[in-house]
């Protein structure tokens, strides 16, 4: 049970700088206001998702438009030109992803700079690495980099810059990473693995994991159990690749998400859906992950989604650390067909159920940002002077 927020005898201006979108990134950033904000803080989130656009916009249409502004034209142009030349060109992807990576970066922290009134807040929390570089104009703020993965190994494992480019990505992400004052992964296993293969000090480390927040209406027993794949099926790091020789595997397998996946690969594709509601309807979640050193000791958001419901996940035997989330069950390609079946003995489904819902329990939002109380009330000014 989860204790009563108790209001801050003196609540600091939190500025939560992020990119809204309809998956993963959407929710933490809105997690943290709403806790801040009944803990008696003043939190403000700033989407900065669309960014280069015009967002005094009339009309839908309109949005579309850049605005009128030199650096944020020139941001424009970046985002175009890399949709343009890496999305689907491989020669583009492999070799220009760097340039226009770096270029978006720099433009998103002098646009941010001139725009946001960073000295008015005692802390200012980034929760994506193309803004992050902003964190070094804080002036007299605090500043908390809460980074969803490793993100110079992220673009790198998804073929998207070359050894050369991966080094120089790297460093400056570490510049990062080694400056801000505190600094926050989605997942612990990343704050590790950002220590060992990065070669951070950790100096500035604090905890502050993706949560979630479990269901009333919880996942019922059935047969045949039912699959749900839930999220994006385009990046490589999700190997959908991987979720179409499954989903031959077993004819039982239902995938909300977007963009719409290449109708070669065969999915039961039912949309994308904004309520997470549809997954009490299954009795099995799953997961895919790409091989790569990054994603075996990574994490999925979604993983969360499915134990809120106190669905079992499904979980490929490679990704690490899975003795942290109670309610996985692991798989390989040759296994899964009978770890599915297993699944259909009730007793033993309920009991994985029960697991997966005790999880969810432990890693309640409120829980599992209380961290990020702590940190505000133990520096009372919050001043770097």
């Amino acid at each position: 049970m989860t204790t009563a927020p108790t209001k801050a005898p003196a609540g600091k201006r939190v500025l939560v700088i992020c990119q809204l979108d309809a998956f993963a990134n959407g929710v933490k950033p809105a997690e943290i206001e709403r806790f801040l904000r009944q803990r008696g803080h003043d939190a403000h989130v700033v989407d900065t998702y669309h960014l280069s656009r015009w967002a005094r916009a009339p009309r839908p249409f309109d949005g579309r438009l850049p605005a009128l502004s030199p650096r944020k034209l020139a941001l424009y142009a970046t985002e175009a030109a890399s949709a343009a030349f890496t999305r689907r060109w491989g020669f583009g992807r492999r070799h220009l992803s760097y340039y226009l990576l770096v270029a978006d970066h720099r433009l998103r922290r002098g646009i941010l700079k001139r725009s946001l009134p960073l000295d008015d807040f005692d802390l200012v929390i980034c929760e994506t690495p193309y803004d992050a570089g902003v964190l070094a104009d804080a002036g007299a703020a605090r500043t908390l980099y809460d980074a969803p993965t490793p993100w110079a190994d992220e673009v790198y494992f998804d073929g998207r810059v070359s050894e050369r480019q991966h080094r120089k990505l790297r460093q400056l992400e570490t510049a990062i990473c080694e400056n801000v004052d505190h600094l926050a992964f989605h997942w612990d296993s990343y704050a590790r693995y950002a220590v060992e293969c990065y070669g951070i000090s950790g100096h500035n480390l604090t905890s502050l994991k993706f949560g979630c927040t479990p269901s009333k209406q919880r996942a019922e027993f059935a047969l045949p159990p039912r699959v749900v794949y839930f999220g994006n099926v385009s990046v490589g790091y999700n190997a959908p690749a991987l979720l179409a020789r499954l989903s031959a595997l077993y004819p039982h397998i239902d995938v909300y998400g977007g963009p719409p996946p290449d109708p070669r690969l065969g999915l039961n594709y039912l949309g994308y859906t904004p309520s997470l509601d549809v997954l009490s309807n299954y009795q099995l979640g799953l997961v895919t992950c790409s091989r790569d050193q990054l994603r075996r000791n990574g994490f999925s958001a979604k993983h969360l989604s499915y134990l809120s419901y106190g669905l079992p996940v499904l979980v490929p035997s490679w990704r690490r650390h899975l003795d942290l989330l109670r309610g996985s069950v692991p798989y390989t390609e040759e296994t899964f067909r009978s770890v599915v079946d297993s699944m259909g003995d009730e007793s033993r489904w309920r009991s994985a159920s029960d697991e997966a819902y005790a999880q969810a329990e432990r890693l309640r939002w409120d829980e599992t940002l209380r961290p990020l109380e702590q940190l505000l009330s133990r520096e009372p000014h919050l001043s770097k002077d």
